[in-house]
């Protein structure tokens, strides 16, 4: 296994920031660690990290204990934080130069990394100049110099513009081909783009940890549609698939499918049908937003 947190309490004072968890992630696995703001989402990782210890429990990475073998186990981790440590005054190139020092790493790999992030026409610029985007790529390119088997990313895609948003995205999968991937995040949607399962914690403690094929199982697909005129919902009724069709707002349907595949080009063809202009259609993971929601509130 790549990583086991076994029964690992975190208090400060009183208050139990995280409350024996049981977690165990095996290699190749992309997981997505969900949950709203102050679960404990970042404490956990840095237990797992070893930038903090845990009051109770025991951690292994790649089977290296994080307190009594340290050293041995933060080899085999690739970190970025939430907040992605950089020194703005140093070119890009340089920077990383730096961190291959420290893991006695050839500048050769440095080539590569930069190359294989997408960080070869921005090398020679220094970090104050990027964008956040191409920042979350220095900050990737360092945690994988040292070719780490476990990538921890600690809400990597925060206060990216939708280009960005992509860009780490695919990044990041790609780097899950070959690296367990520890993905947090309090965004659904970043959990179904990049990830193969789900943990969602709450409060400190696990309370759901599901494969995401598993869950979109008989899903229910959600398309909110408006229309340019107003439609009869008996006609509405038509549409394949539907199970219930709500009129929110004048010419605007909730739409709810019973089926995992994707309904929108029904809608289309219904609108085109009838004489239709679609104005708006949006899309929603129903059963992601519905246990989020059952679990956390």
């Amino acid at each position: 296994m790549s990583i086991e947190v076994k029964n690992v309490t975190k208090l400060y004072d009183e208050q139990k920031a995280l409350n024996a968890i049981n977690i165990t992630i095996k290699k190749g696995e992309v997981v997505g660690f969900l949950g709203p703001n102050g679960a404990g989402k970042s404490t956990l990782m840095k237990i797992i990290t070893g930038s903090i210890n845990a009051s109770k429990g025991t951690v292994l990475v790649s089977g290296f204990d994080i307190v009594t073998q340290k050293i041995e186990a933060q080899k085999k981790i690739g970190y970025l934080p939430e907040h992605n440590p950089l020194y703005l005054e140093m070119y890009v190139k340089e920077y990383l130069q730096f961190n291959a020092s420290i893991y006695n790493i050839n500048n050769k790999e440095v080539e590569k990394i930069i190359s294989k992030v997408g960080l070869t026409s921005e090398a020679h610029k220094k970090i104050s100049q990027l964008s956040k985007g191409y920042r979350q790529r220095v900050g990737l390119a360092a945690a994988l110099l040292h070719n780490p088997e476990v990538l921890i990313l600690d809400e990597p895609t925060t206060g990216l513009d939708p280009n960005q948003l992509v860009e780490i995205r695919n990044l990041i999968k790609e780097m899950g081909k070959e690296k367990t991937v520890l993905f947090s995040t309090h965004i659904m949607q970043e959990v179904e783009a990049i990830c193969n399962r789900v943990v969602l914690i709450n409060k400190g403690k696990i309370v759901a940890d599901k494969n995401l094929k598993e869950l979109k199982k008989n899903q229910e697909q959600v398309i909110e549609v408006e229309f340019d005129f107003k439609v009869e919902k008996q006609f509405v009724m038509a549409i394949p698939h539907l199970k219930s069709a709500d009129n929110s707002i004048h010419t605007s349907w909730i739409l709810t499918f019973d089926t995992e595949k994707d309904m929108r080009s029904k809608v289309f063809d219904f609108a085109h049908e009838n004489g239709l202009k679609i104005l708006s259609l949006t899309t929603k993971n129903q059963n992601l937003e519905s246990l989020f929601r059952a679990l956390t509130t």
